[in-house]
């Protein structure tokens, strides 16, 4: 049995199908879960260039940015230049039910925007922070990671919204004022994953190396400018296919991962929307804030150099 049918417009096969190893879900469930809750996410996808996860039969996950050529011509699509690969990438933007389901039938398991919109000028709707704990530690370790990041927010005035990540993290999301600077964004994330840091060094850590977090929860603070961030409700590759999951600062407490799946999410969602209602509304940034961000080193240029300082060094020992 294939299970084909049509749902908005879209043809859809071998919805009986599981979706990956320890998935507990079929393709069935994936788009019955994407329907559900889909001007929820199209909400949080729209007018962003688009980057997702696939899972073939068989096959290992991999993040599709280019359309493939079968695309139908009715997915909307943006062409932007990619300054690392050097090349034109040609991103499908997600803007209706219908082209959700499409990518769903394209075992497209996640959905990860850009935090810039298709109009770059507009600059970034959010500063994100992604707080990945450490591998031998619980979820909760990541919980008082982000009471942390509420409390450096509040001491410059600014406030956020709260999610799981749909693995083992949650992000927080601090919406800014449209037409703020890149640069200025960038930093000032910086800025707030440091002052977090200060509040609790014993608990959290900017590290970018993972030899040198020593058990901490890693408060990265890279997720900025062009880079893309798993959408609010999308699916995760990951056992019991969980969703990244919306919550009130209050929830967060008292939940675990593992609580929200494409198979639990629509009745513990309801007709809610807690992403919008929990999104504060967009905010200037402090000068201060920014003024600080910029006396701190991007993590990853930071890490590349004292990567190739302990490669040199091994090498002198040796």
């Amino acid at each position: 049995m294939t299970g084909d049918e049509v749902r908005a417009g879209v043809n859809l096969t071998n919805l009986d199908k599981p979706l990956f190893d320890g998935a507990e879900a079929t393709k069935r469930d994936l788009i019955d879960y994407l329907e559900a809750v889909g001007d929820r996410m199209v909400a949080q996808l729209r007018e962003r260039p688009l980057s997702v996860v696939r899972v073939r039969p068989g096959q290992e996950p991999f993040m599709q940015k280019n359309l493939p050529k079968y695309t139908p011509d009715w997915v909307p699509r943006v062409t932007v230049w990619a300054e690392s690969s050097r090349r034109e990438v040609t991103y499908a933007v997600c803007d209706d039910l219908r082209t959700l389901l499409w990518f769903g039938n394209q075992r497209a398991i996640e959905y990860h925007p850009t935090l810039l919109r298709t109009d770059y000028g507009r600059g970034p709707s959010h500063l994100v922070l992604d707080l990945d704990p450490a591998p031998d530690q619980p979820f909760r370790q990541a919980v008082l990671a982000a009471q942390l990041i509420r409390r450096a927010l509040a001491a410059d005035g600014l406030a956020g919204a709260v999610k799981t990540s749909g693995s083992k993290g949650v992000h927080v999301f601090v919406p800014v004022r449209e037409g703020t600077d890149v640069e200025d964004a960038a930093a000032a994330t910086r800025a707030v994953a440091a002052r977090a840091e200060r509040l609790d060094p014993d608990l959290a850590t900017t590290a970018f190396i993972r030899e040198d977090r020593g058990g901490k929860v890693f408060l990265d603070s890279t997720r900025a400018g062009g880079a893309t961030v798993v959408s609010a409700y999308s699916p995760r590759i990951r056992p019991g296919t969980t969703v990244s999951f919306p919550l009130t600062w209050d929830e967060l407490e008292q939940v675990s991962p593992r609580d929200f799946t494409v198979r639990t999410a629509i009745e513990a969602l309801g007709d809610r929307d807690p992403w919008a209602t929990e999104m504060p509304a967009p905010q200037d940034l402090p000068a201060d804030l920014i003024a600080e961000g910029h006396t701190i080193p991007v993590a990853r240029v930071q890490a590349m150099h004292e990567g190739k300082r302990r490669a040199r060094a091994r090498r002198a020992r040796s």
